[in-house]
């Protein structure tokens, strides 16, 4: 006899439908076929057990399993109970009225139990896709898979639920997608209000955050750098549902999600310096997100980014300008998306104190070049606002009144997005003034007299490349929108020039 049950593999943050078919035959052996790896293959041991610790007989037949499409590699022990309910089906100790409607996954413990998955919203999303009527998951994923709409969600605790539920022996209601607010959970969140002074500095932030623009702080030790990059998600406007989605598929398939179903705010990512160009830009054997696609929509912060590996760093340029990372094979490519805001952090020179007002630098000639040509010309061309983050005054540390709260920075951030939002309604894909490409831009950042003379003159005493005109074109129609202009002025030119000044011809000078 054959049946065929339906469940999905991944392929990049995607899922296609797999149909496993199930044939019994005369014989006593198990044949899977269909490129399966060795979690699969070992799901026969756990399949059995299964079975045995809850009172399903094995058919005493030859047992073919082929996981179609055949010529696609199957990865994972998710397969585990859609083999298993075939096998059940095939020997008609499952009733085979349900299987057409539903797509299974799950890993089968040996007591039986179905234990959880990765990757199961992009298999929700595929399972819609394919008109599936419902998607039956493990329990403890639920929740994640309850996120797509128009399918009923079956979270099943064990197998025994399971062949009762297909027999029409147990009523299981869909799961309802339940919103989990973090604050109300008690997740802290940072603030800016927490912050002492550092008012130019905030400053900054705010328009890279209206604008979506990459931000590079370079200070002492103690100035306020890494408290200040942490609270750049808190001004951030909120995922819209499709940016909502998109996230946590990618952290679905990195198996990062820990059970929230609807990541509802934005990621940041916070690598330690040791991390490796793999671990950073995605890749491996079996291909997975790495770094900056998990910070996809969110914040990318490398804190003492000098410390990096030069290759490390060098990895992020072509994702910084495409805003996706293609992971190639020999038998396959995935792509992952990577449209992160960059916030870096460093100290001028090894000791930290190069140019601070009151203490002395104690590195040695060429030691402070040395140390800041650690972080390449083309890479820095790639970030938007170089700032420079000064030690905070005793009377700011001492005030007792809070600085603004997040809430009111993120309220003028909103705004200037909405009149994005408004400038690039007719073209798909652009949220902000970051991603603006040559047409657009030419466009949207027409200049006067007096702005062209000012930039030139920018242009011609920084050394700046054609990409950094282009940046401050950009973070100069940024603050105009702050501002609510629909011209770009002088000042808003003057205020954007300033934040190239830590540029390389700059830096040599």
């Amino acid at each position: 006899m054959l049946v065929k049950t339906y469940s999905a593999a991944l392929r990049g943050v995607d899922a296609i439908t797999i149909t496993v078919e199930v044939n019994l035959s005369k014989g006593a052996f198990y044949n899977l076929v269909g490129l399966p790896d060795s979690a699969i293959k070992e799901g026969y041991e756990r399949i059995q057990a299964a079975f045995k610790n809850n009172e399903f007989k094995w058919p005493g037949r030859r047992v073919t399993v082929n996981l179609a499409p055949a010529d696609i590699r199957k990865e994972g022990s998710s397969y585990d109970v859609p083999i298993a309910i075939g096998v059940l089906a095939a020997a008609e100790a499952v009733s085979t009225e349900k299987l057409e409607d539903y797509m299974l996954i799950g890993e089968l413990s040996l007591d039986g139990a179905i234990k959880p998955l990765k990757g199961v919203l992009p298999m929700a999303i595929q399972a819609k896709k394919e008109g599936f009527k419902g998607f039956i998951v493990p329990q403890a994923n639920a929740q994640e898979a309850a996120v797509v709409d128009d399918i009923d969600v079956i979270g099943v605790n064990d197998i025994g639920e399971l062949v009762d539920f297909l027999n029409n022996e147990l009523q299981i209601k869909p799961h309802q997608f339940v919103y989990e607010d973090q604050q109300a959970l008690g997740v802290y969140m940072p603030d800016f209000a927490e912050v002492k002074g550092q008012l130019n500095i905030k400053r900054a932030l705010e328009i890279a955050a209206a604008g979506g623009h990459n931000v590079l702080l370079i200070g002492p030790p103690g100035a306020g750098k890494t408290m200040l990059a942490k609270r750049m998600s808190t001004i951030l406007p909120p995922l819209s549902k499709d940016e909502a989605l998109e996230t946590t598929k990618i952290h679905s398939v990195a198996g990062k999600l820990n059970g929230v179903g609807l990541m509802m705010q934005r990621p940041f990512r916070s690598p330690h310096h040791s991390i490796s160009d793999v671990a950073l830009v995605g890749g491996g054997q079996y291909p997975q997100p790495g770094e900056i696609s998990l910070a996809h929509n969110g914040v990318l912060f490398l804190d003492e980014l000098p410390e990096f590996k030069r290759q490390v760093l060098e990895v992020m340029r072509q994702p910084m300008e495409d805003r996706m990372v293609s992971i190639s094979r020999a038998k396959f490519s995935v792509d992952y998306p990577a449209g992160f805001m960059l916030v870096a952090s460093m100290n001028p020179c090894p000791c930290g104190y190069f140019n601070h007002p009151e203490k002395e630098c104690s590195c040695g000639p060429g030691i402070v070049q040395r140390y800041l040509n650690k972080v390449s010309g083309p890479l820095l061309d790639r970030i938007d606002l170089h700032v420079e983050v000064t030690p905070v005054e005793f009377e700011d540390l001492n005030k007792k009144e809070p600085g603004e709260p997040s809430a009111a920075i993120r309220m003028r951030v909103m705004q200037a997005r909405a009149i994005q939002a408004n400038r690039f309604e007719q073209a798909k894909g652009l949220y902000c003034n970051a991603q603006m490409q040559a047409s657009l831009l030419r466009k949207s950042c027409q200049i006067d007299k007096a702005g062209t003379a000012l930039l030139k003159n920018a242009m011609d005493k920084l050394g700046l490349s054609a990409r950094a005109y282009d940046r401050i074109l950009k973070v100069s129609r940024t603050i105009a929108d702050l501002a609510s202009s629909d011209k770009i002025e002088a000042e808003h030119l003057a205020e954007a020039i300033q934040y190239r000044s830590l540029d390389r011809e700059s830096w040599e000078a």
